[in-house]
């Protein structure tokens, strides 16, 4: 397991200032560790609409403008050598793990959680479902993923497959332009995003055994929430996130898979990465 100075919160334990229920979730799931298995490749292959195939990018190019979780988190770049004057062109990015597109890994709420370096590679290629609250999210930026709207997509679709990446679309990215719309910043300074709640979070760890949660966010857990209680359940239960997805809605509901390419820094708490989806 990774080990992190300064971490930011500890394991999920009772009585630790969160609830008693992800206690459970995070102890019962921390072990489940278990690779995608041939027969979730079939399931993608099976369900895939037929006679549609596709690829789409679900990567933010990374700028010095793209919105950060808080003011100041913005990525900084500079030219370190041009073909003019070296021969060669070079630039210097200055990030945190957490900007633009990218992954966070379980150590990033859980001390000696695993870093983003041991994600293994059978954890980056995963069957992906949308769920689509993009209508909600039009009249209330807090909407969040709920166990019925996951219900109602099966009832639609079909069954969320075991080691999936249930990734919700909502919208958001329409506003990736304007950061403080993006951040959905009020008056007080609170932010306001959708997300998913931790209750659905828990059900899909219960019942369908996912491995990761996704978002076209900034975060997994909606804007105004203070506790991120839905990032200690998923990460709890050894899983990771993904934030800031581009081009959801070019994803058909249920078939495609996708692959994480996840930069894997050293101790990292997650990082950039390149996502793709295919079908």
């Amino acid at each position: 397991m990774c080990t992190q100075e300064g971490s930011q919160q500890p394991a999920i334990a009772d009585g630790g200032g969160l609830s008693r229920r992800m206690a459970v979730f995070g102890g019962a799931f921390a072990a489940v560790t278990a690779a995608l298995t041939g027969a979730a490749h079939a399931s993608v292959r099976a369900t895939a609409p037929r006679g549609s195939r596709g690829l789409s990018d679900l990567t933010y190019p990374l700028t010095a403008t793209f919105p950060a979780f808080a003011p100041g988190e913005e990525a900084v770049r500079r030219t370190v050598a041009t073909i003019e004057d070296n021969g060669y062109y070079v630039q210097e990015w200055r990030v945190i793990e957490h900007i633009g597109t990218h992954v966070d890994a379980p150590a990033h709420f859980i001390k000696g959680g695993r870093c983003a370096s041991e994600l293994t590679p059978s954890e980056l290629v995963l069957a992906a479902v949308i769920i689509n609250i993009a209508d909600r999210a039009k009249r209330d930026p807090d909407a969040e993923v709920t166990v019925e709207d996951l219900r109602s997509y099966e009832r639609r679709h079909d069954r969320i497959p075991r080691d999936a990446a249930v990734l919700m679309y909502s919208g958001w990215g329409a506003k990736v332009g304007d950061p403080n719309a993006y951040r959905g910043t009020d008056p007080s300074g609170t932010l306001h995003f959708p997300g998913f709640s931790p209750e659905a979070c828990e059900w899909l760890l219960r019942h369908r055994r996912i491995r990761s949660l996704g978002v076209d966010t900034l975060s997994i857990d909606s804007g105004r929430s203070a506790t991120f209680d839905t990032h200690h359940v998923l990460l709890g239960a050894d899983r990771y996130g993904l934030e800031n997805l581009a081009n959801l809605d070019r994803v058909p509901p249920h078939g495609a898979t996708i692959t994480v390419g996840l930069i894997p820094y050293e101790e990292g708490s997650g990082g950039q990465a390149r996502i793709f989806a295919s079908w």
